[in-house]
């Protein structure tokens, strides 16, 4: 793997430290601010948001991120924190109800008919979220495109963009955490999210046979292996919740006596 892009990475990389951190500071001063109205915001959501932002700066900054330039190893770690690891945990975090909380009631009431609007009802659908995420994927490791990003920082900060809001929207399309107005059964997302698993795997073979462009055999059969177990802990978390949350709406509540 050969990056051409090293002067704008470093810019790329400022930038994207520099809203990471604006981000991280709008949450904790959101939840602050919101404390005085309304019940304490958990503190395990503090830590969750931390952690997603600590991901995503990882992945795109750093020494991992110069790794990943010059290894598929080191991109497929980044991937796996980019994509899978820092949408959950944000998702965990409730961003959009700390951003409700915030607003005063005529803006949160057009915040939620965005919300309700039929884009973001297509945007969150399983299918889409899973075309969008996996698709997405399989567009950029079996095409020229995972050779021309390093081309271009355009289309550089554009894939790893995708990559982290596929990723988010994914994962709030099988898991409700948050706040989510258009919903679907849990078989429904069960059924996608097996889908969405096998074509991850499928994936990750097919990149162990078949290198991605521009990518040593060695480096791409390592990465796969990356992408491969990497991803399963990630999935698993996803199953786990999801399995839960099933559970709870099937199980009678308590009656008092």
């Amino acid at each position: 793997m050969h990056n051409h892009l090293q002067p704008e990475i470093i810019y790329f990389e400022v930038l994207t430290v520099c809203f990471l951190v604006l981000f991280f500071l709008l949450y904790f001063f959101a939840a602050i601010i919101t404390n005085k109205k309304f019940s304490k915001w958990p503190w395990h959501r503090y830590v969750f948001w931390s952690l997603g932002i600590f991901c995503i700066g990882t992945a795109l900054a750093g020494p991992l991120a110069s790794y990943a330039h010059m290894s598929f190893i080191g991109h497929m770690i980044g991937h796996l924190l980019l994509g899978m690891l820092s949408p959950l945990l944000l998702a965990l975090a409730k961003p959009m109800t700390l951003l409700l909380r915030s607003l005063n009631v005529p803006t949160a009431r057009s915040l939620t008919s965005i919300l309700k609007s039929r884009l973001l009802k297509f945007l969150t659908h399983p299918i889409t979220a899973t075309t969008l995420n996996i698709g997405g994927l399989w567009l950029l490791y079996t095409t020229p495109l995972f050779h021309l990003m390093h081309q271009s920082i355009f289309l550089y900060a554009f894939v790893h963009l995708h990559v982290f809001l596929a990723g988010y929207l994914f994962t709030i399309s099988i898991i409700y955490l948050d706040i989510t107005p258009h919903q679907y059964s849990h078989l429904y997302r069960s059924l996608i999210l097996i889908i969405a698993l096998a074509a991850h795997k499928i994936l990750s073979k097919y990149i162990y046979a078949f290198p991605t462009s521009g990518v040593p055999r060695p480096e791409a059969e390592a990465g796969s292996i990356w992408m491969y177990y990497g991803g399963d802990i990630v999935d698993l978390v996803l199953i786990i919740i999801l399995c839960y949350q099933w559970y709870k709406a099937t199980t009678p509540r308590a009656t008092m006596s």
